[in-house]
């Protein structure tokens, strides 16, 4: 992980905002509910911090979707009554199978239910009854969840996108980022072939256009270097547009190409075959949502699935139940400024 979390700053943003409220939560309906919504999300949160794992994903989840409809109040695309959520929008099955491949499907794009419209809200997809997500597929597009696999099957995950070495060039044709996190698999195969499969579920990566090779001449490998011992950063270009060269354009160029989570961007992975990634407040909404339906359920499955005696996912959910705590004040906060400021 690359960011510095801060949580009580967060909450001190959005409790800020319940006064200067952004958006369309200026007045009338919307103000009462993105006030009322937000204080109940921050209690919510609250309450989760003084329980184990054995309540806390309701309380956790709980929290996000109402912390959702203030995002909803806010958002200035969302106009009439389309803000007003109803339902979940997303449904969670198979809990008699492995933990790692329980089921979520969603509503039909163009219904009320909040994780539909909010996903809709956020250039994030929805994939409806016919097709099948496994929890792990959306496990694995969690920043927080680098180190905490759920299986030892190949997994896609988050690939950082550095800035650090981003300058403005006048008029050079490429844009340079240093690209991070590529799983171990794809480095110690050392090729091109095995870059362009792995990079094939990230849709934002698509069209690059080179990467610093290992030696001269098209055919040369990969020039990956070591950040730890399960992965690897490569330098990779992509074309700007012409006469662009302004490190403001090449960090437009770059966000149109990632997705920002907590003040960094990341190339996120597609699953199951949807031609988008996932927003990331939508795959914690995704993952806390079904962990919250187990927990609230199947109660008998939930606390075999939490023991951390005779259960090899018991460490992960008590990790990401933590993570949840601390990293969803700060999505929250950088969602409703970014819906509330749209053009």
């Amino acid at each position: 992980m690359y960011m510095q979390i801060d949580p009580p700053k967060a909450w001190e943003r959005l409790r800020a905002s319940r006064s200067d409220r952004p958006g369309r939560a200026s007045g009338g309906a919307r103000a009462k509910t993105y006030t009322t919504a937000l204080e109940q999300a921050q209690q919510m949160f609250r309450a989760a911090e003084g329980v184990g794992p054995q309540t806390r994903p309701l309380l956790v989840f709980y929290g996000l979707s109402q912390a959702g409809r203030a995002i909803a109040a806010a958002a200035v695309d969302l106009k009439g009554e389309d803000w007003n959520l109803v339902s979940h929008g997303v449904h969670a099955s198979g809990y008699h199978l492995d933990f790692a491949d329980i089921e979520i499907r969603t509503d039909p794009a163009g219904t009320a239910g909040s994780f539909v419209r909010l996903s809709q809200l956020l250039g994030s997809p929805v994939w409806g009854n016919d097709t099948v997500v496994r929890l792990e597929e959306v496990w694995d597009t969690l920043p927080a969840n680098l180190e905490y696999p759920l299986t030892a099957r190949e997994r896609f995950t988050p690939l950082y996108a550095s800035t650090d070495m981003i300058r403005g060039i006048d008029f050079h044709p490429l844009l340079t980022v240093e690209v991070g996190d590529i799983l171990d698999r794809v480095v110690d195969a050392g090729s091109r072939t095995a870059l362009d499969e792995f990079l094939q579920r990230y849709p934002g990566a698509a069209g690059y256009e080179d990467f610093a090779r290992r030696r001269a001449g098209d055919h040369a490998e990969p020039d990956y270097e070591r950040s730890h011992p399960n992965a690897g950063w490569l330098s990779m270009h992509w074309k700007m547009p012409p006469e662009a060269g302004s490190r403001e354009e090449r960090l437009k160029r770059l966000s149109a190409m990632t997705r920002k989570y907590a003040g960094h961007r990341y190339f996120f992975p597609a699953v199951a075959g949807l031609p988008r990634e996932l927003h990331p407040l939508m795959a914690w909404w995704a993952v806390l949502y079904a962990l919250s339906m187990l927990a609230r359920y199947q109660p008998a499955q939930w606390a075999n699935h939490i023991n951390v005696d005779g259960s090899r996912h018991a460490v992960p959910i008590e990790k990401i139940l933590e993570q949840a705590m601390e990293h969803l004040p700060v999505l929250i906060a950088d969602t409703i400024e970014e819906v509330a400021t749209w053009p």
